[in-house]
């Protein structure tokens, strides 16, 4: 379990969900890690959980939200400042939104943009000096699978998702001759926080849940948040170490229905 021995990450949205299941098998795995989320409450409970169940681990957080260019900057001098080094960023943070495009305003598209892209520009603008002093670092870009495939009621959502990979390729191609890769992955349905919150909200339990996405994948299910954070840490490992400009469809199936 050393796959990230003697190197720092830096994980947005590490809060809760796939990034906080990101964060815990990164430390498992050696890394020290920062972790970056608007939700401090979140932030804290997770930090907590990382330290529980990896004895020693390495995890900080800092409370920001994405879309602050300074607070990007902040989130990497403290980074830097705890591990004297970074090594791998992991753009995880995005924020949603439910309407159809004849109906949304372009205040929620500038939400979106700032949140979904130029939160991911902020961090990769911060981190790649210390990304290319590294020499072997990695990005790696959570996007979505309905960045490549259809549906209806979250055009803001899925056309910012879409950007993060073309986004990803031509950090793929710019970094290169600094040893940086840059990849992404692209999930599909993940039994979050978020969703289940989401549900019992509505007053739906989680098992009426769970059979609501039984036709959203090959494999008759939704992904556990670890099953997107095990790919994640390949990208990030130099077991990846001959891979960039990637997309690596971790959807059970849907893109291919």
């Amino acid at each position: 379990m050393t796959r990230l021995a003697n190197k720092a990450a830096l994980i947005t949205g590490g809060g809760a969900g796939i990034g906080a299941a990101t964060a815990l098998l990164f430390c498992a795995e050696g890394a020290a890690v920062m972790l970056v989320d608007a939700d401090a409450a979140a932030l804290e409970r997770t930090v907590e959980n990382v330290r529980r169940q990896v004895p020693g681990a390495r995890v900080r957080g800092h409370a920001a939200d994405v879309s602050d260019a300074a607070e990007a900057s902040r989130a990497v001098e403290q980074a830097l400042g705890a591990f004297g080094r970074l090594d791998v960023l992991v753009n995880n943070a995005a924020m949603r939104n439910y309407a159809a495009l004849a109906d949304a305003q372009p205040a929620e598209w500038q939400a979106m943009v700032g949140v979904n892209l130029i939160g991911t520009s902020n961090y990769c603008r911060a981190a790649l000096p210390a990304l290319r002093r590294s020499g072997r670092g990695s990005i790696v870009n959570v996007s979505s699978c309905y960045a490549v495939t259809g549906r209806k009621g979250m055009g803001l959502y899925d056309a910012t998702k879409a950007a993060q990979l073309a986004m990803t390729r031509t950090l793929a191609f710019e970094e290169a001759e600094h040893g940086i890769r840059a990849n992404a992955v692209c999930p599909g349905s993940t039994l979050t926080d978020f969703h289940v919150a989401r549900a019992d909200k509505a007053g739906k339990s989680v098992e009426t849940l769970k059979g609501e996405r039984q036709s959203t994948s090959l494999l008759g299910r939704w992904a556990a948040p670890e099953e997107i954070a095990r790919p994640i840490l390949w990208f990030a490992s130099d077991e990846a170490s001959f891979i960039t400009g990637a997309t690596l469809m971790v959807d059970g199936g849907l893109s291919i229905i």
